[in-house]
């Protein structure tokens, strides 16, 4: 089976799998996810995945309807069940149903949904030439609820990661209404700038991804430093080096920007050295997997 999906604890074939129309998640995008994947069969990272979607569920005021435990526990199931080598695995947590109303207390019991399909592996040239950018207008305003929570209303992303597609590019960064760099639509960024990595910081409203904070630890095992600052659209054109990080695609590297070129045109060395340093910590399964296994606990 290529698909695999649990809903609200209990496996169900892909075909039968329903949420009601009166779910806030359908009607409003009313709900928090991960995607999560594997390395060798084991989930990367998965309590550090697990702790931000509880935070995400907090920061909007969604109850959610079982401990992260048992999600955690449901999602090794759902793991279990599938036969690919690697997987992508969506962790979805929606309000529940309710009346048509945008009052969020009127929901009932919230609905969780594990998602498990084949991981399908990135093309070497993503890495080997690096991709272009564009530069568009969007991202959480610092201060709002949703900023920082990984909500399920991504509609803005998509439609920025469509206009940038439009012209050409592999991803949308999202940029702030004084310039400031935010994030991409899927992915979060880093500068080289004065032979300093450097990254916008949470407080300027991007999500933190589990992929960046990998970045992070690979950077401090390498002796190299990265500062959070505020980075802006200048920043990106200037760079010596531009990457994104995201959990399906590692380290990203980034030529060109808006139709510039970047630097040289090429990939740069430390960005080579974080990616490879990051893959030499997956493989060490020093970060975060110390729950991570490919079946459920006790098996």
């Amino acid at each position: 089976m290529s698909h695999i999906v649990w809903l609200d604890g209990q496996q169900v074939a892909p075909s039968q799998a329903s949420v009601s129309v009166f779910d806030r998640g359908f009607l409003y995008g009313d709900g928090v996810f991960e995607v999560m994947r594997t390395y060798g069969g084991r989930v990367f990272a998965m309590s550090l995945h697990m702790e931000r979607l509880g935070r995400s569920a907090e920061r909007v005021g969604i109850a959610l309807p079982v401990p992260l435990a048992q999600l955690e526990r449901e999602v090794l199931e759902a793991l279990a069940a599938s036969e690919a080598d690697e997987v992508k695995i969506r962790l979805v947590v929606t309000r529940g149903e309710g009346p048509l109303s945008l009052d969020p207390t009127t929901a009932g019991k919230a609905t969780r949904l594990v998602i498990v399909t084949p991981l399908a592996g990135q093309p070497a040239e993503l890495y080997r030439d690096g991709v272009e950018v564009a530069l568009l207008p969007g991202g959480a305003l610092p201060g709002s609820p949703a900023a920082g929570a990984k909500a399920g209303n991504y509609l803005a992303n998509l439609l920025a990661a469509h206009e940038a597609t439009q012209r050409g590019a592999y991803e949308a960064i999202l940029v702030g209404p004084a310039g400031e760099l935010r994030e991409g639509a899927t992915s979060n960024v880093f500068v080289v700038r004065g032979g300093q990595v450097v990254t916008p910081r949470p407080e300027s409203g991007i999500l933190a991804g589990v992929t960046r904070a990998g970045v992070f630890e690979a950077a401090r095992r390498s002796g190299i430093a990265i500062l959070e600052d505020v980075l802006f659209a200048s920043d990106a054109y200037a760079a010596e080096e531009f990457f994104l990080t995201s959990s399906l695609r590692e380290v990203v590297p980034v030529v060109r920007a808006d139709g510039l070129t970047l630097a040289d045109g090429r990939p740069g060395p430390i960005t080579r050295r974080l990616h490879e340093a990051f893959r030499q910590l997956v493989q060490g399964g020093g970060f975060g997997t110390e729950d991570s296994h490919s079946g459920p606990p006790g098996d």
